[in-house]
């Protein structure tokens, strides 16, 4: 992972992709996203940025702690160009909200652009975002429809969103979960180094707190 001044301190006029999320855990799907993204948008480099508390999310299931979300993460992007893992929020601490996140990086480097990279299922509740006005104000927000889902038609979104199409791959974290908690493996679904760290904590198995 880049020391926090590189991650937090884009040069001067430099695209950026600030891709958040809670990442419990992160797979390929989340990479693929994210380097499809960049590339369509010519992003200089795109930010997985780990939640802190995601406060959308408290209390709906167990929530895995920051610091092995992170560590996740800083395995899953080890290696690719230009896609890097962030702790600006659990660094804050507090519930997670993008437009601080975003409001922390704009005084870091207020000369940098940033897109807020998202899935159309999210882009599709972002107004229920706290402050959200604040997100549009400060970057542009690009939604990420997987192609040929036909099945899963695209939810209704902001005349403000753009949208980009990115290959389709069948895969989330709760499905991740799903199959850890049955015993079925999660080869190729997640990169080995996120595998290990799940394997080695025990996460996402049936009576897990």
């Amino acid at each position: 992972m880049p020391d926090d001044d590189e991650a937090d301190g884009p040069v001067g006029g430099a695209r950026i992709g600030v891709f958040g999320g809670t990442f419990d855990p992160p797979h390929v799907g989340h990479l693929i996203a994210a380097c499809e993204v960049g590339e369509v948008l010519r992003l200089d480099r795109v930010l997985l940025v780990v939640a802190h508390r995601p406060w959308q999310k408290v209390g709906s299931r167990p929530i895995t702690d920051a610091t092995l979300r992170l560590a996740m993460v800083e395995a899953a992007t080890e290696g690719l160009a230009r896609i890097e893992s962030s702790d600006l929020e659990i660094r804050r601490g507090g519930d997670s909200y993008t437009a601080d996140t975003l409001a922390d990086l704009r005084a870091a480097q207020p000369g940098a652009e940033y897109s807020v990279i998202l899935g159309t299922d999210a882009a599709a509740q972002i107004d229920t975002w706290g402050r959200v006005d604040e997100v549009f104000a400060s970057a542009t927000v690009v939604a990420y429809e997987r192609a040929g889902a036909q099945d899963s038609p695209v939810p209704e979104l902001r005349d403000d969103i753009s949208i980009v199409r990115v290959p389709r791959f069948e895969v989330s974290s709760t499905d991740v979960r799903a199959r850890v908690a049955a015993g079925r493996r999660i080869d190729v679904l997640c990169p080995p180094g996120v595998i290990e760290i799940i394997e080695d904590h025990g996460l996402y198995r049936v009576g897990d707190p």
